[in-house]
């Protein structure tokens, strides 16, 4: 009878975060395959620690953690580590008056997969999934000046590696400029 609480509470965590926790994941690897991995190792873990949760209200935090370690842990035992030198990036500059044109989702997978993780997450984190900058670094344990910093430096690459697809597209409607609103880019 006692392994039926924490049973409960999986299937709650999973039905809760799965969503979330897949689209971080999708967005970190760049597979659908994976991601699902991804997120299927973190609950499994999850389920095995779940007496280590002491903040209810942190859970979400504590699920991204496990995930961005198993993540990691995977690229480190792979020894896929893509490295992309981000000194040529120019900063951003201010917002064009123009409406961007619709992007191609294959060509930002490609674009995010580029990005070292440590660049890559705090990225997703901001606009995929909507998280402030404090909220990042509390997830990522850095300064906010540091997550505000690699923002900045991973939005300078996307949109250096997307902008000759920019420049030749022409305009788009409105619901796309909202839906690329939304996306961040």
């Amino acid at each position: 009878m006692k392994r039926a609480g924490p049973q409960i509470a999986v299937a709650e965590l999973v039905e809760r975060h799965y969503e979330m926790l897949y689209r971080y994941a999708y967005r970190l690897s760049g597979s659908a395959a994976d991601a699902e991995d991804l997120v299927q190792e973190t609950f499994v873990r999850a389920q095995a620690k779940l007496g280590q949760v002491r903040d209810a209200e942190r859970v979400s935090a504590w699920l991204f953690s496990i995930l961005r370690n198993l993540y990691l842990q995977r690229l480190r035992s792979e020894r896929q580590a893509v490295i992309v030198p981000l000194e040529d990036v120019v900063e951003p500059c201010e917002e064009p008056s123009d409406p961007l044109p619709e992007i191609d989702q294959e060509l930002l997978q490609a674009a995010l997969n580029e990005l070292p993780e440590s660049f890559r997450t705090p990225l997703i984190l901001f606009y995929f999934d909507e998280l402030s900058y404090r909220e990042i670094a509390e997830e990522m344990d850095l300064p906010i000046g540091t997550v505000m910093s690699r923002l900045a430096r991973a939005k300078g690459h996307l949109r250096a590696r997307l902008q000759p697809m920019l420049a030749g597209a022409g305009s788009s409607s409105g619901k796309d400029m909202e839906r690329r609103q939304h996306n961040g880019v």
